[in-house]
């Protein structure tokens, strides 16, 4: 998934640049860069990208650059491109999942924009913020101390369901979780890997 941005929705729809932004997923999908830095290093015909984003600055007349670019490798890659063109998810399932399974999940993860897959994928880091935040809005509502760390853990049981993937609520049918969702299909399918991009 590459994402070439421009400065106004005219060029955005312009033929030659959505024809630019292929020529660099393409040389993406041949080389398989490790970052987007990477990506920018690699010749486009006779320069690197980066210069090439150059050259299209001087014809076009606006700032034009790669400013992401995620790489997922598994049995089944799905991606889902938001009408627009400025949210897209891509998804690695451990198995082949049929287009509609798919492309459910794959809506799911660009609309409710979770931070993780699962409660174990999620950065420590936010974790802890997640748990120190939830610490003080329970002694500002005046909680006893020696309940603050089960109603932390249950704020945090909730951010759960809110902010990773196979927690959350399936938009299709609120009754179910994503993963009961996926059980439901296969009990052995998984989602194995996760990226979103938002440009704007």
């Amino acid at each position: 998934m590459v994402a070439v941005c421009c400065e106004t929705d005219f060029v955005a729809n312009n033929a030659d640049f959505i024809k630019f932004g292929e020529s660099i997923l393409d040389l993406a999908m041949s080389n398989k860069p490790a970052t987007a830095d990477d990506l920018k290093s690699l010749k486009l015909g006779n320069v690197t990208v980066a210069e090439a984003c150059v050259e299209q600055m001087g014809k076009i007349g606006e700032k034009i650059d790669v400013v992401d670019y995620q790489f997922v490798s598994a049995p089944k890659v799905v991606v889902y491109n938001h009408p627009g063109n400025k949210l897209t998810s891509m998804l690695g399932f451990n198995q082949t999942v049929s287009e509609e399974t798919g492309k459910d999940v794959a809506m799911q993860t660009a609309a409710m924009a979770p931070v993780a897959i699962d409660k174990d994928d999620v950065d420590n880091k936010m974790l802890e913020r997640e748990m120190e935040i939830a610490r003080d809005q329970a002694r500002q509502e005046g909680k006893p101390e020696n309940m603050i760390e089960k109603i932390a853990q249950g704020k945090v049981n909730k951010f759960y369901t809110e902010y990773t993937l196979l927690n959350q609520s399936f938009i299709k049918d609120e009754k179910k979780s994503v993963r009961q969702y996926l059980e439901s299909i296969d009990k052995n399918l998984k989602v194995t890997a996760m990226k979103r991009v938002k440009i704007g």
